[in-house]
């Protein structure tokens, strides 16, 4: 049985994209909770021993703190109107960089690019 055949317990990763997911309710993005504890969940179960649990882990680390800076920056030049644009964009990318690490992980496949800084 290869590595790609053998189960794996999906759920934690599965928690964190939606916790990231869940942030975006609360309107302020990436700084909210949910999104600090799943930040937390990732970064506590980043040794885990399979390595396809461990490049969602990685890939959701750079979401949280790439996202945060996306954040920072928006509401930085929010009152130069660019912050607006930035913020759109800091949601559109949140949202297809969790679909794609859930796609992924419901198939069971590690993520295929996690150091990516765009959609992965």
């Amino acid at each position: 049985m290869t590595e790609t055949d053998a189960p794996f317990d999906k759920t934690w990763p599965m928690i964190v994209y939606v916790l990231y997911l869940a942030s975006l309710v609360s309107g302020v993005l990436i700084i909210s909770i949910t999104a600090v504890i799943g930040m937390v969940i990732a970064y506590v179960n980043g040794t885990d021993p399979d390595e396809r649990l461990r490049t969602h882990y990685r890939f959701q680390i750079r979401t949280f703190w790439i996202g945060l800076l996306y954040t920072v920056l928006g509401s930085i030049t929010f009152p130069v109107g660019i912050g607006v644009l930035i913020l759109i964009w800091a949601v559109v990318w949140l949202i297809i960089r969790c679909v794609k690490g859930m796609v992924a992980l419901n198939e069971g496949r590690a993520h295929p690019e996690p150091a990516s800084w765009m959609f992965g």
